[in-house]
């Protein structure tokens, strides 16, 4: 944990070798998939007139990139704009790419990372003479990618794939309750001149101590976080964290221990690799409500929500779908079959409801 007396970060860090600099508070575009058009260029009209200048999208995150595109076309000079690709072969990776530029409107892609490699065999196969990354290094030769990059949630993996490849930039979970990637990672990304990209930095909005939570992360390193915003209230909130970067206190530190104890391991980051569910469920949603209903309170809310919901947790078949895809391995079926037994014992002590 950092302590006082260490320099305080800067507002803007440099990401991208000779690229404009970047407020460290940029902008994830997964929540903004549930926004209609209007609202979707509202959100990001604001986070723009805020300050923010750096977008991260994916091919996997549907409309993103389009709705992105509606809006940062304009800018394009001064935003800096990174997008994803789940492809793992060269030719595919090409084709990705295309299909990005045709929805950002542009000409060119800031940064392209190949998404979530999550083992050493992922990692081979990106680097293999038709993996993505020849692909990547071709775009970039024609001058439709300005950087590559790499995105995972296993830090030593990434931290291999830096040892292999000279990847600009390095996207990774971390927040205080994530912090793996602050021990080697990050002074690894330091010594190969890349920059560091922090996604779920506020634990997919579980994270209450957004304020503390983001000064621990730029304190420890991280260039450039990457909170995913819905609303104008959020962009608001997250710009002004940057106010105030210096590390923490012994006070200070131990509210973010208290609720590190009060979130515990099993809780979802809403990255949302778990869907579609074979079943229909909405399993991000349905962590939220949990966290309603238990964590914070809000019993009648969560249930007038999971009342209009056409699947819940009672309809999940336990068939391991989710559990495969989730980067953080949640046993949701567990989780949901625990989370409608203690609803129906808390409403009915004794009883239980269909």
């Amino acid at each position: 944990m950092a302590e006082r007396g260490r320099q305080e970060p800067r507002r803007t860090a440099r990401l991208l070798p000779d690229a404009i600099e970047a407020l460290r508070m940029g902008m994830g575009g997964i929540p903004i998939q549930r926004l209609g058009t209007g609202d979707a260029d509202r959100v990001l009209e604001k986070a723009v007139d805020s300050g923010i200048n750096f977008f991260d999208t994916a091919r996997g995150y549907t409309d993103s990139e389009s709705k992105f595109g509606r809006v940062l076309s304009r800018l394009r000079q001064k935003v800096l704009i990174a997008s994803k690709s789940f492809s793992r072969g060269a030719a595919e990776m090409r084709r990705d790419i295309e299909t990005t530029l045709g929805n950002l409107r542009s000409d060119y892609v800031d940064l392209y990372q190949c998404h979530n490699v999550a083992s050493e065999a992922d990692l081979e196969r990106i680097l293999a003479p038709d993996g993505a990354v020849a692909g990547m290094v071709r775009a970039r030769e024609q001058g439709k990618v300005r950087f590559i990059g790499i995105s995972g949630h296993k830090p030593r993996i990434l931290v291999q794939a830096l040892e292999r490849f000279p990847f600009a930039a390095v996207q990774v979970p971390a927040n205080f309750m994530e912090t793996d990637a602050m021990a080697e990672l990050i002074p690894a990304a330091r010594r190969c001149g890349a920059g560091v990209i922090a996604m779920k930095p506020v634990g997919g909005g579980n994270i209450r101590e957004t304020a503390l939570n983001f000064r621990f992360i730029f304190v420890n390193g991280v260039d450039v976080a990457i909170p995913g915003m819905d609303t104008e209230a959020q962009v608001a909130a997250n710009v002004a964290a940057l106010d105030d970067l210096s590390p923490l206190n012994e006070a200070e530190t131990a509210r973010l221990q208290a609720e590190k104890e009060r979130l515990g391991e099993r809780f979802c980051r809403r990255c949302e690799y778990c869907m579609p569910c074979p079943q229909g469920l909405p399993i991000s949603f349905l962590h939220v409500l949990r966290n309603y209903y238990f964590v914070y309170d809000l019993k009648e809310w969560a249930l007038e929500r999971l009342a209009g919901l056409a699947r819940t947790y009672r309809d999940c078949a336990a068939c391991g779908e989710c559990v495969a895809k989730c980067p953080y391995h949640l046993d949701m079926p567990a989780i949901f079959r625990e989370t409608w037994e203690k609803i129906q014992a808390d409403r009915r002590p004794g009883a239980a409801q269909d």
